[in-house]
């Protein structure tokens, strides 16, 4: 059994690294099919053993695969007892149903009375109406009290809580200019406590709608190229966000997290920070991910991946990832006209505008000179179609033998346009 403030919960063994016999974070198999931990197991083989700690035999491969799998199995019950303490906590608000007692609540909690519950109640009279969750934003103090009890308290159920409460009524605040001036504002010591607690919960925070709401939170502040600068130098703050567009994570925090990555990353200095974590890797796993991940989230991915390729040190270091040059290629008219238009984009400004040659290699590997014939008969936009053109040119110039570009016309002039 473990335990979850009041609740208590039956954890299924199947759900158990047998290593640690924790709940498993990132499922992965051995070659003899057993599951583990992927940090269990990785500590265990890089201690020397060459053997399947459950069954002891001898390993023909140290290598593992995730287990997409028992991972959302993980995470569906993961969520239901998510859902389950919201019944509980919630439980406890019913009779909060008008705007006079909301009133008397955040009287009470200025006079740090009863914090937790009033939270609780807050979640609960929100969730009524976007009506009540404007009450909220716009109520004399509120949000100030919010920010003022991330300024302070390091509880991580009391921050979920606060997180709660604050993404429920973000849409309604408004302004954002001085709630970006309350959360970033400095300490005497230099330091800002409501980053760090901010951060506290995208790390440790147990509910995915409350990390989420943290990169909702951060991202509504990145107004202006100073707070960009200020998040993205908070020790750890890039390194959690690159970590959860990890496709084991859940779909909605890797689409928020790309979201954010995209809103902090126009300066060359963040986007050298976000290559040395091997952002490039990661948004090829997204766009090799088959069905895991979704069109919004591809295409969130691309346009990434194509801010992080703008310079020099993103480019090459994407035109060295031949894979991702195919995934790139392989998104074009297959997801939507956003992510084509992003994938065209990053192709030409490799292939076209800087000449990279692996870069032109790998995409005609991945028959990209085919799909770029059929781009310019379909009905893309014009600007799409010019860099088609151009994609077509370079191929002409560079190739000895033209890459069979005469070829590849011949067997695509009588294909009716989209």
């Amino acid at each position: 059994m473990v335990r979850d403030v009041n609740l208590y919960v039956t954890v299924p063994n199947l759900f158990r690294c047998p290593i640690s016999l924790d709940v498993m974070k990132s499922p992965v198999s051995l070659c003899t099919g057993v599951t583990y931990d992927r940090t269990s197991i990785q500590r265990w083989l890089d201690s020397g053993n060459n053997t399947c700690p459950a069954t002891m035999q001898v390993l023909n491969s140290k290598e593992f695969v995730p287990n997409r799998t028992l991972q959302r199995l993980i995470q569906i019950w993961s969520d239901s007892v998510q859902t389950q303490n919201d019944l509980r906590v919630d439980s406890v608000a019913h009779s909060v149903v008008t705007e006079e007692e909301v009133e008397v609540l955040v009287k009470e909690m200025r006079a740090q009375k009863e914090k937790v519950d009033h939270l609780s109640k807050f979640i609960c009279f929100a969730k009524e109406s976007e009506e009540n969750c404007e009450f909220l934003a716009k109520f004399d103090g509120f949000v100030e009290m919010l920010v003022g009890f991330l300024d302070g308290d390091k509880d991580i159920d009391f921050l979920e809580r606060v997180v709660r409460v604050f993404a429920m009524i973000l849409n309604k605040v408004g302004d954002y200019k001085a709630l970006r001036l309350l959360i970033l504002k400095q300490n005497n010591d230099g330091s800002h406590d409501c980053l760090s607690s901010l951060l506290l919960v995208l790390k440790q925070g147990r509910s995915v709608n409350s990390r989420v709401g943290v990169i909702k939170i951060i991202e509504a502040i990145t107004l202006d190229a100073e707070s960009k600068q200020m998040l993205s130098e908070k020790e750890g703050f890039l390194f959690e966000l690159v970590k959860l567009i990890s496709l084991e994570k859940d779909p909605s925090l890797i689409e928020a997290s790309l979201s954010c990555l995209a809103a902090i990353s126009l300066s060359k200095r963040v986007k050298i920070k976000l290559i040395n974590l091997k952002i490039i890797a990661e948004l090829r796993k997204l766009l090799t991910g088959g069905q895991n991940a979704s069109v919004s989230i591809i295409e969130k991915a691309l346009k990434l991946l194509e801010m992080v390729s703008s310079f020099r040190e993103g480019r090459a270091e994407f035109c060295n990832d031949a894979a991702c040059v195919e995934a790139v290629m392989n998104k074009v008219l297959k997801v939507s006209s956003e992510a084509t238009e992003h994938a065209v984009m990053i192709l030409w400004s490799a292939c076209y505008l800087f000449r990279d040659r692996a870069a032109q290699d790998a995409v005609v590997k991945s028959n990209g000179l085919t799909k770029i014939l059929l781009l310019m008969q379909s009905n893309c936009s014009p600007g799409v179609r010019q860099m088609s053109g151009d994609l077509l040119k370079i191929f002409r110039v560079n190739s000895k033998s033209d890459y069979c570009l005469s070829s590849y016309v011949t067997k695509t002039t009588h294909i009716m346009p989209f």
